[in-house]
């Protein structure tokens, strides 16, 4: 523990460890507390989708999140749709969420099947090996001051009792749902608190693999009336995840026979059924009505919570990590402008709110809803409703697989700090992606001759784009407006033809989280004053906010 940081994160997940490494790759001071006493106590999030893999490109650890992996890099990313594992088969979907490892020009890295825990430890691993970032585990937030010049906090070591204080300029909550951060800032999530009940569980089977037909997959859906429920396979050993959805609001879930519900689903015998734990939950809408206050911030579920159907939450949290990162970074540097914090919420408000509505349409058509009278059944009735309950699932549920629109088309256009061209906002679309450089957008992917990624060259900073010869007098600009600021911007310029269409312009400038920026054909009239935009210093600044004690007794 450090008495003084520039950046004090509650929480040790995905969101909170994606965060500290957006900082300590600039060489900003951070130190992480988690109650907990490691990372990774249950799978939770299992897809690791395109755009959270692009970051972890960007971090240096994509590899290895594929080399410890327990799912084979070479598995199926199937989903597949049945009445039950020993049941009859009713749809397939191949390659879903774009978990796939060839190459594709849309995305610099394909999804990934793994279990939370995994990544969570490679995320871990990564930050801690950064010189300026710490991580404590056994260690909670007890109250915390915020003034003009940063915030002061008493933590408590959970080993020996000992409080601790800690003095930082930032604190950010990535603690979870019950986000103590956010009850210190008064904010309060909004919006459906609860609509049905739903139990986790993990077990092992060594048999269930190899005892079906249905093939490998990703996610198996048990359609039927007994016990809808989804199958996941944690690992190539045994280990699986299984969820029960939508089951009585009244249920006590200590009454339930978790062995007697896998059983139904999977046909396999109690004997070859180890339950390893067990977690309800109750599936919710709710958003913070405020994501900051003063020089403390919150981010994933201590702001946003929803179902767990798309894949979208844990995602949607290192995203908040990786805007807040280069956004706190750029402050604390000095290049910063004093609007830039402004944006955070500003920018991630809409993706939340989007991504929310998505996943709670793709909550709305389950197994509880998809089976039928006679699902079951052989002959022709049975064939019939099968045949019926099939072109449901073609048609409802691949919105909820095929989602790279979301992933990656989802922009910023309209924010403060991007500068627009003139041209409409591109149509929104959960399901397919078309890749923009419209101000705002994630800067389009393109493999280069020599097998790098376009992202690859990039730099932490800002990077200008040169698609064609011929603007060396505009790039020069540029640089000289940046170096009288302080503003990190390196020039991009491959010599590959296809960049110009794929970009409409001749120079773009890109941001640290690989946004488009600003974009143009035409000789830049004034260069400094689109870098005063694009960092947030266009505005006049806030005024310091005044001390006050936030949560418990003051420090």
């Amino acid at each position: 523990m450090h008495e003084a940081v520039d950046v004090l994160v509650v929480g040790a997940g995905p969101v909170g460890l994606a965060l500290a490494i957006e900082l300590g790759i600039r060489g900003i001071s951070c130190q992480v507390i988690e109650r907990n006493d490691r990372v990774g106590y249950s799978p939770r999030a299992k897809c690791t989708n395109v755009r959270t893999r692009e970051h972890l490109r960007r971090w240096g650890i994509a590899e290895e999140l594929r080399r410890v992996s327990p799912i084979p890099r070479d598995y199926p990313s199937n989903v597949v749709f049945a009445t039950r594992m020993n049941g009859h088969l009713l749809a397939r979907f191949e390659k879903s969420f774009s978990a796939v490892t060839e190459r594709n020009d849309l995305y610099a890295e394909g999804a990934q099947w793994v279990p939370q825990y995994v990544l969570e430890e490679v995320l871990r691993a990564h930050a801690v090996s950064l010189p300026s970032v710490d991580v404590s585990f056994s260690t909670t937030l007890e109250s915390c001051t915020d003034g003009a010049d940063g915030v002061v906090a008493t933590v408590v070591d959970g080993r020996t009792g000992n409080r601790l204080p800690v003095r930082s300029r930032y604190l950010v909550g990535a603690d979870g749902a019950r986000s103590t951060v956010r009850k210190a800032i008064d904010a309060h999530l909004v919006g459906d608190g609860g609509s049905s009940s739903n139990l986790n569980f993990v077990f092992r089977s060594k048999k269930l693999a190899s005892m079906h037909e249905l093939g490998p997959a990703i996610m198996y859906w048990m359609i039927n009336s007994d016990v809808p429920a989804l199958l996941d396979p944690m690992s190539d050993d045994g280990l699986w995840y299984f969820i029960a959805t939508k089951i009585p609001a009244d249920t006590d879930p200590a009454t339930i026979d978790a062995a007697s519900l896998i059983r139904l689903s999977t046909g396999l015998d109690p004997d070859d059924i180890e339950v390893v734990s067990a977690d309800p939950w109750v599936a919710r809408r709710l958003v913070a009505d405020r994501y900051r206050r003063g020089n403390v911030f919150l981010a994933g579920d201590a702001c946003h919570v929803h179902p767990p159907f798309g894949g979208f939450g844990m995602n949607m949290g290192v995203g908040d990590a990786v805007d807040l990162g280069w956004k706190i970074a750029a402050t604390l540097e000095g290049w910063g402008g004093p609007a830039l914090l402004d944006t955070y919420e500003e920018e991630r408000r809409p993706v939340h709110e989007w991504a929310i509505s998505e996943a709670v349409a793709n909550y709305a058509t389950v197994g509880n809803q998809l089976a039928r009278t006679g699902l079951e059944e052989d002959g022709i009735l049975g064939e019939a409703t099968r045949r019926e309950v099939s072109e449901t699932i073609l048609t409802q549920k691949a919105r909820e697989i095929r989602s790279l629109g979301l992933v990656k088309g989802y922009t910023y256009s309209g924010s403060s700090i991007v500068v627009p061209d003139g041209s409409p906002t591109p149509p929104r679309s959960s399901m397919a992606y078309e890749p923009s450089a419209h101000p705002g957008c994630v800067a389009p992917h393109i493999w280069l001759a020599d097998g790098t990624s376009l992202y690859d060259h990039f730099q932490p900073g800002f990077n200008l784009l040169v698609t064609e010869p011929g603007h060396d007098h505009e790039v020069a600009a540029f640089q000289a407006a940046a170096e009288r600021v302080g503003m990190p911007l390196k020039v991009v310029a491959p010599d590959d033809a296809r960049l110009r269409s794929r970009y409409q312009a001749a120079l773009a400038l890109i941001r640290p989280d690989q946004h488009v920026a600003w974009r143009s054909s035409h000789a830049a009239s004034d260069p400094a004053a689109i870098l005063k935009v694009a960092r947030g210093a266009s505005q006049n600044a806030p005024a310091p906010a005044r001390s006050e004690v936030l949560l418990g007794a003051a420090p």
